[in-house]
């Protein structure tokens, strides 16, 4: 975690800017502790730049923006916290430097932890979200926090996840249904559990395929619960009756809790669009790669967002300040 620089008036929102310094925080809510039907947000005071904002900092070496933002809000706030939709990207130049840095944001629900004043931190103020847009230093927090009221904070989260790198079907000469990861599906499998576990992630669902369930099988040992497996998310499954298929799927999400969902290329695609135009979601572009994932975001069992997660391997890039 190292100090963050301030937000000038010129950053930009979702633009295609090139940055060459990354970070990762959060909107930080809670359910009001005086009424359960209302929310309240973490806003902090960083007395170097004398500044409220929401919590963030720098990806460290190695690091997804996802374990990034994670780890920022527990080493700023003290509070352990679950992922929830993408919000938004912000880009500005640093001042001082011919440099631009980028900041991804999610919506993330405070689950246990206390605050402590730290070296970074030393306040921390719970609000209502109409207090919060005059506590904030900068204008892009502000538009940060409109993204995040745009939609209810209290969403149910299900992760569809198509199975890791297998190697090729042509060249596979058993049964195909036992056909298993290789070598780098397994470290993508390996890279998922942390990807999976921001996101609050307790029961998980495969295919009957040997390549989905050993996809999701590190996670399932860090859990420790079952791998469930159904027939039906199987490309075979799906294709034979498709209204069974996404009335399953709908089945497991509304089982509470964060839903990990693993299937195949030939079932995601259609499920998704289907979901989408059912509940009126536009979904972003996505190549739907070997190990990518979709964060599904639901609220009274509607799809409200969909964010897709492309690799669960960091990028490689420069992350110094």
């Amino acid at each position: 975690m190292s100090p963050q620089h301030p937000h000038p008036d010129n950053a930009a929102i979702d633009k295609p800017v090139k940055a060459n310094i990354f970070a990762a925080g959060a909107v930080v809510w809670r359910k009001s502790p005086a009424n359960p039907y209302e929310i309240e947000i973490a806003l902090i005071h960083r007395p170097r730049y004398d500044d409220w904002s929401f919590p963030k900092g720098k990806l460290d070496p190695g690091e997804t923006s996802i374990a990034a933002a994670v780890r920022e809000i527990r080493e700023e706030t003290g509070l352990d916290a679950q992922l929830g939709r993408y919000l938004s990207g912000v880009t500005y130049p640093i001042p001082g430097h011919r440099k631009l840095k980028r900041v991804e944001y999610w919506a993330a629900e405070a689950v246990s932890g206390e605050f402590e004043p730290n070296d970074e931190v030393d306040e921390l103020r719970w609000l209502a979200p109409d207090l919060v847009p005059d506590q904030l230093s900068y204008p892009m927090d502000r538009t940060i926090l409109r993204r995040f009221a745009h939609l209810p904070p209290d969403t149910t989260t299900v992760l569809l996840v198509r199975h890791a790198k297998a190697g090729s079907r042509k060249k596979y000469s058993g049964d195909d249904t036992l056909r298993p990861l290789e070598s780098k599906g397994r470290i993508q499998a390996e890279a998922l559990v942390p990807q999976l576990l921001a996101y609050g992630a307790v029961e998980i669902t495969s295919a009957d395929r040997t390549r989905c369930i050993q996809t999701v099988e590190p996670l399932a040992e860090s859990l420790g619960v079952p791998v469930r497996v159904d027939p039906l998310l199987s490309e075979e499954g799906y294709a034979a009756d498709p209204t069974a298929a996404r009335a399953r799927i709908r089945k497991i999400a509304a089982l509470g809790g964060t839903q990990v969902i693993c299937s195949q290329g030939g079932v995601i695609p259609d499920l998704l669009q289907w979901w989408a135009d059912r509940d009126g979601v536009t979904l972003p572009p996505a190549r739907n790669r070997k190990a990518s994932m979709w964060v599904l975001s639901l609220s009274g069992g509607r799809l409200v967002a969909a964010d897709h997660v492309d690799s669960p391997l960091p990028v490689a890039r420069n992350t110094n300040q």
